[in-house]
Parts: C-alpha cells; sequence; structure tokens
C-alpha cells in the first residue's frame, strides 16, 4: 500500500478549546436546541455529543441542564430588556410606544431562537427573570409614559396602568403570532400595532405611518 493510502481514516485532531471557548460553544448549542425543541425534550447527553465532548464537561461548567438552559435565558432577558429600555428613553409619547413595539419586533426578527425560549418555557424559571417579568417591567414604563400623557390631555392618569397593560399585552401578543407569520415586514406590524394603540379602531388612520407622532 503506498504512504498515502495509511493516512485513510485518520482523525484530525480537534483544535482544543479554552474554558471560556467552550462554556460559550456549549451555551449557543444549547440555546439552538432549546429553541426548536424545549427545555423537556432537550436533553445534557444530545449537547454533549453536538459539542463533541462528554457529559461530565457539560456538568461541570453548568452544574446540569437547569444551570445552562438559566444561563440561556438570562441572555436572552438581558438583551431584551436594553433594546426596550433603549426605546423608551426619548422623544413624544406617540413615537416612544412607535419604539417600544419595534424594538419587541426586532428582537424577534434578529434572535428568533432566544425569543421560543423565552415565551415556550416560562414555568422553567418562574419568578424573577422570566419574560413575564420583563413584560411587567415595561408594562411599568409603558404606564408611567401614559400617565404624563394623560395628565397633559386632562385625562385620569390613575387609568394609565390599564392602558399599558393593554398596549404591552396586545404588541407581545402579536409579536408571538409574528414569529411564525413573517408575511409582513416587522415596520409594517408595527405602524398597524401603534395605529390601533393610538387611534382605536373608531379613529384608524387608512395609511399610517411611523415617526408621524
Amino acid at each position: 500500500m503506498s504512504g498515502d493510502s495509511s493516512q485513510v481514516g485518520e482523525r484530525v485532531p480537534r483544535t482544543r478549546m479554552t474554558g471560556t471557548q467552550r462554556r460559550e460553544q456549549l451555551v449557543q448549542i444549547a440555546r439552538g436546541l432549546f429553541a426548536e425543541r424545549g427545555y423537556d425534550a432537550t436533553s445534557i447527553e444530545e449537547i454533549s455529543q453536538r459539542a463533541q465532548v462528554s457529559k461530565p464537561v457539560v456538568y461541570e461548567h453548568f452544574g446540569g441542564k437547569e444551570g445552562l438552559y438559566a444561563v440561556v435565558v438570562d441572555r436572552e432577558m438581558s438583551t431584551l430588556n436594553e433594546m426596550i429600555k433603549l426605546s423608551l428613553t426619548n422623544n413624544r409619547s406617540r413615537v416612544r410606544i412607535e419604539s417600544v413595539t419595534l424594538a419587541l419586533l426586532t428582537y424577534v426578527e434578529d434572535r428568533t431562537d432566544g425569543f421560543r425560549i423565552l415565551v415556550r418555557d416560562q414555568r422553567v424559571t418562574a419568578g424573577e427573570g422570566t419574560f413575564s417579568s420583563l413584560l411587567n417591567e415595561a408594562i411599568g414604563r409603558v404606564g408611567h409614559i401614559l400617565a404624563g400623557d394623560f395628565e397633559r390631555r386632562g385625562l385620569d392618569p390613575e387609568l394609565a396602568p390599564l392602558y399599558a397593560q393593554a398596549l404591552v399585552g396586545m404588541v407581545s401578543t402579536t409579536a408571538t403570532w409574528w414569529l411564525d407569520e413573517r408575511v409582513l415586514s416587522k415596520e409594517i406590524v408595527a405602524t398597524h400595532l401603534v395605529n390601533l394603540c393610538w387611534n382605536g379602531l373608531t379613529n384608524l388612520e387608512p395609511n399610517p405611518q411611523l415617526g408621524t407622532g
């Protein structure tokens, strides 16, 4: 046999990773699996197989599946929370409503796997740091914005939390629907959500545009 033939079937050695690199690899693999299958249907064994490491390596970094899941969720929550906070910092009331609507839809578009994880398995990480708690935070911020707007318009500011709950609930529910129904662009979805939120069914604008408030 020739010298070249003797090398057939030899395995190419894997590149060694630092502890930080390995941890990041495991987080990304787990993120994809959790989004695709959910928490219960994802196993440490499959995560370790895809990473080409032994199961003890995963346990060493995260303590188990729940610990790994918590890291994935925490990252997604931090990203979405920051996007929502930035969207509510400046501008007039309507523009801020537009901004927070676009922020959530942009997150769904850019980090689809992350959003699937947040809305699918909330029961796994009940309490603080869940999608529900983040929405409650957003409701509080939007309520503060609406209260100021209500006062300026001679409306009862004590009703602002009710309207904030309805507004954020409508946007988050629509975002969940849009997760799988991507026929319309996020800008069009945001435009019509704000049209309904701001004008109501009776006074809907026939050709709404963002940035007109």
